[in-house]
């Protein structure tokens, strides 16, 4: 299929060794065909972006709304995040509007939540950004424990820290019942976040703007 064709264009073009280290795109490698991964090709998380015959043009009558979407290249911005594995393929690591910021620093949940999932305790886990006056942001983790157990806070940041980079360990951790959906059936992450500013008296860091 076209993802096949493409990951063959990629490794053609890598065998050839034209491609300098961090220097290209995949917009420039197919000439805007099928999709780029931005800034670098690699082990590096960007935005997926796509553009080509198959992608829209814009939404119908709502050109503020197409502004935000397409570029004026004509690239789709996704909002996904992802990387490039070393097979050549594409990995979503999250959503670029669920990034958090700490101190100048990206933080991806997902990569959070994927390790937190790891514990024998936990059914299921939502990491969020919530503001913080020195930091911009910090991790908050939402953690529904399957029935009959029980945990500490402590005891589930002595696991992150053990197996994750400090500045990945959640500042809060708050275990719930349930998570905030809408009725499709998609946890509502922006509830969580306006929800952890209430119980956590961070009104006060929610009004600082911080970017």
């Amino acid at each position: 299929g076209e993802i096949k064709r493409l990951a063959d264009k990629v490794a053609e073009y890598e065998r050839k060794e034209a491609l300098a280290e961090g220097a290209a795109t995949l917009e420039e490698l197919i000439e805007g065909y099928d999709v780029a991964f931005k800034p670098a090709l690699r082990a590096i998380i960007g935005e997926f972006v796509a553009r080509g015959y198959n992608i829209m043009k814009g939404y119908y009558k709502m050109p503020r709304a197409t502004a935000s979407a397409i570029d004026k290249d004509g690239w789709l911005h996704t909002g996904d995040l992802a990387c490039r594995t070393p097979e050549g393929n594409y990995r979503i690591t999250g959503r670029l509007k669920d990034m958090i910021i700490r101190g100048g620093e990206n933080i991806y949940p997902k990569e959070i939540e994927e390790f937190i999932y790891t514990h024998p305790k936990v059914s299921d886990v939502q990491v969020i950004g919530v503001p913080d006056k020195a930091m911009g942001e910090e991790i908050m983790a939402c953690i529904i424990l399957k029935e009959g157990e029980t945990m500490t806070v402590e005891e589930m940041k002595k696991y992150v820290l053990d197996h994750m980079a400090k500045h990945k360990v959640p500042k809060y951790i708050d275990f719930v019942d349930a998570f905030p959906m809408n009725d499709a059936g998609k946890i509502q992450k922006y509830k969580m976040r306006q929800q952890a500013v209430e119980k956590l008296g961070l009104q006060k860091d929610a009004a600082i703007e911080t970017a």
